[in-house]
């Protein structure tokens, strides 16, 4: 039958659904982006263990974690414990975050590779520690988070195809466009707070 969608797909589309929602809410700067964020997070968890994604499952678990932080940056991790504004990456935060970022990539590789059965530990390594790079940055409301997200979100599409996950993978291109929405948009709150 054309419309006996199996139970995966159901979560998988709800996951979508809730994904999107969230990054709009992130693009408008709306707090709620991390509650919605969270209940995308855990569904994305069980369908990508059910594709043998185990570090994107894992990457999921910690979002919602990363999360909890986010809100609270958002909320208090301003000046004097103000809401936070949009700012730019400082160059030595950059170098931390590149290095950090080659290290638990090969590490994270290099264990994949060893103790699951995954067929693309290299690939699920990569996107998995650009993803926490990036949504620490997110938290942060460090503007550059949104070229770190397209970089991963053009890498996703190919995983994610290769793996069937067809929604999941198309979700990608919205995301894509989403992160450049961001940045424009994330581009003014910070025009207006260097004049304010």
């Amino acid at each position: 039958m054309m419309f006996d969608i199996s139970p995966m797909k159901w979560l998988e589309i709800i996951a979508v659904i809730l994904a999107i929602l969230c990054v709009w809410q992130t693009v408008k700067e709306n707090i709620w982006c991390w509650i919605t964020g969270s209940v995308s997070n855990l569904l994305f968890c069980y369908a990508f263990f059910t594709a043998r994604l185990y570090s994107d499952m894992a990457l999921q678990l910690v979002y919602v974690l990363l999360n909890a932080y986010g809100w609270y940056q958002w909320l208090h991790g301003g000046k004097r414990q103000s809401s936070l504004s949009v700012t730019m990456t400082t160059i030595r935060t950059w170098i931390v975050l590149a290095l950090v970022a080659l290290i638990l990539t090969s590490a994270l590789g290099q264990w994949l590779s060893l103790h699951t059965n995954t067929d693309v530990p290299y690939w699920d390594a990569t996107t998995t520690v650009m993803s926490l790079v990036a949504q620490f940055m997110l938290a942060k409301k460090l503007i550059e988070n949104w070229w770190i997200w397209i970089s991963v979100n053009v890498m996703y599409i190919g995983i994610y195809y290769y793996k069937m996950l067809y929604l999941t993978s198309g979700l990608q291109i919205i995301f894509i466009a989403l992160s450049i929405m961001g940045y424009l948009e994330w581009k003014k709150s910070l025009r207006a707070a260097e004049e304010a």
